[in-house]
């Protein structure tokens, strides 16, 4: 049988204990790393290509979803499994439209998680009973809905520079880590607040806060 390789990011060392001791004593289930920001798990995702990541949306330096959005770019073959504290329902559309394979609370991981990661083994998707009644009562018809502001209209790069600012780092820093010129970091910078109609990193710290880019 088919050594099945797991992924595990969350930046809580006791979240991702719990989780290794779920699934280790699975017959034909490695662990084989786990990570505590959203750089070192795309980082350590794409050498070691796992068929499997778990992650936390509230990943220090890059988000869970936007990290789930570049490894469904990079890694088509490898499914995500977002397990959270948060199950609103425009989070999980998100964690959808990234491409997420599976959704589920914190909570619910000791019953769900075992056969989560089965399900997406199978190359099936797995939502909770809770997380499938939110899709279920809006997901569908999100379309047609009109949300002012939405994170949506922003591209994947503008928030992974969203979040950087709203963690404190500056332009130079910010153009350092995506290795780009700082003019390019400060152009989005700029096209970023005229795209949400904000005049303050201030502003921009509640937003990202508001849409589960960082955590509070």
């Amino acid at each position: 049988m088919t050594q099945l390789r797991i992924m595990i990011a969350d930046d809580h060392d006791i979240v991702r204990q719990g989780f290794r001791s779920l699934l280790e004593g699975k017959n034909g289930w490695q662990v084989v790393a786990e990570a505590s920001s959203g750089r070192q798990t795309l980082k350590q995702a794409k050498n070691l290509k796992p068929n499997i990541v778990i992650l936390d949306i509230g990943l220090p330096e890059l988000n869970g979803i936007d990290l789930t959005r570049q490894i469904s770019r990079l890694l088509p073959k490898t499914q995500v499994l977002i397990v959270t504290m948060h199950e609103e329902e425009d989070l999980i559309r998100q964690a959808l439209d990234s491409g997420a394979r599976g959704f589920m609370l914190k909570t619910e991981a000791a019953r769900h998680l075992v056969p989560a990661i089965e399900a997406l083994a199978e190359g099936k998707p797995f939502f909770t009973p809770s997380a499938s009644q939110v899709v279920l009562q809006g997901y569908l018809d999100a379309a047609g809905r009109t949300r002012g502001h939405s994170s949506s209209s922003l591209t994947s790069r503008e928030r992974e520079v969203i979040q950087m600012l709203a963690e404190g780092k500056s332009n130079k820093e910010i153009a350092s880590e995506l290795e780009i010129s700082v003019r390019t970091a400060e152009c989005h910078r700029t096209n970023i607040m005229r795209k949400l109609d904000m005049h303050s990193v201030s502003s921009l710290i509640r937003y990202a806060i508001r849409n589960k880019i960082v955590e509070a």
